[in-house]
């Protein structure tokens, strides 16, 4: 528990939703008709304004359960540590927004876990640019890692459900791209600040350093800010990576 209560608390309480519902629902406590992506009934006469939020928080079954929480919780709170107070709030509704008009609008997917996942991988692998990770019983450069999940992903399920992970990598490049490439490489304008109440929420620290819920930490270096000659380093957790981890996902299959 302790391991639980000090991560980042957006993705605490994220990991915290996704093990509940999908518990209930793969129990057969509750009817996984309350979980899929549908338009028609969220934009209907008596809106279903839930479904805008249970597609995220549907893993797979028996051991895709265990694999799909942990890597939302290994990903995400990497992602979260990086980012100012609040920040990864604003990220997840705009990646969550993304994916649901392109994986959900777009392509007529009903469940979207998998791309958030693929979502905090990518951040994750553009902010530890430099290193290595272990990719199975191969260590490949971290900055490749999202890709060659969407591999094994076409691999083992095929390719609907690696096209539907890729709107999860678009989402997060694309707010990487507004909030730190365009402006800093571009000389643009940043739109999407954090606005100061959602940051007064998550801390009441200053901007660089102090006091958090699950924590004290200093805020780390943005990645066009980090030196380019980071070192190298393996990691075990991606070990845990095999074909079943991607079995049994709900993102790509439609019903009917």
């Amino acid at each position: 528990m302790d391991v639980f209560w000090t991560a980042p608390p957006v993705i605490r309480t994220l990991t915290a939703l996704t093990l509940v519902q999908s518990a209930l629902m793969h129990s057969g406590l509750v009817s996984f008709y309350w979980a899929p992506f549908m338009p028609s009934l969220i934009f209907s006469w008596r809106p279903q304004i839930y479904r805008l939020i249970t597609p995220f928080l549907l893993t797979g079954k028996s051991y895709s359960f265990i694999m799909d929480l942990y890597f939302m919780y290994h990903y995400g709170s990497a992602a979260e540590r990086t980012m100012d107070p609040g920040e990864f709030f604003i990220y997840l509704l705009f990646v969550a927004f993304g994916v649901m008009l392109t994986a959900g609008g777009c392509l007529g997917a009903y469940f979207f876990l998998s791309p958030l996942i693929m979502a905090f991988v990518y951040t994750y692998s553009q902010t530890n640019r430099g290193t290595k990770t272990r990719f199975w019983v191969v260590d490949i450069p971290t900055v490749f890692l999202p890709y060659a999940m969407l591999l094994l992903t076409m691999v083992t399920n095929g390719w609907f459900p690696a096209l539907v992970d890729i709107t999860g990598i678009v989402a997060a490049h694309t707010y990487d791209f507004l909030t730190r490439i365009y402006p800093t490489f571009g000389g643009g304008r940043n739109f999407l600040t954090v606005p100061r109440f959602v940051e007064r929420y998550f801390t009441n620290h200053d901007p660089n350093s102090g006091y958090r819920g699950y924590g004290t930490a200093s805020r780390a270096p943005r990645p066009a800010e980090q030196p380019s000659s980071a070192s190298a380093s393996g990691s075990s957790w991606s070990s845990w990576t095999s074909a079943n981890s991607w079995n049994g996902r709900g993102t790509g299959r439609r019903l009917g």
